[in-house]
């Protein structure tokens, strides 16, 4: 499976929350514990409501969990 040009910060933030497990973020989230970690590993993008979700259970912005790492030329161009 190809990686996704969006990276994440959820494994670090998991650590930082008090070490909360993968199976316990899916739970909080609704999602399996697998598509946690393919969203770990960045082989998964996830929906924006499962995204805003998880940003929610850290309790930061959306920004804070999800980078997208489009090439330069992507900046400030309008779609």
């Amino acid at each position: 499976m190809k990686p996704t040009g969006i990276t994440n910060r959820i494994r670090i933030l998991r650590f930082e929350g008090g070490e909360m497990t993968q199976a316990e973020l899916a739970e909080r989230i609704g999602v399996t514990r697998q598509t946690v970690i393919a969203i770990e590993k960045g082989r998964y993008s996830p929906s924006l409501e499962t995204a805003f979700r998880i940003a929610r259970v850290f309790a930061v912005p959306l920004e804070q969990v999800f980078q997208y790492a489009g090439s330069a030329d992507d900046e400030g161009t309008a779609p």
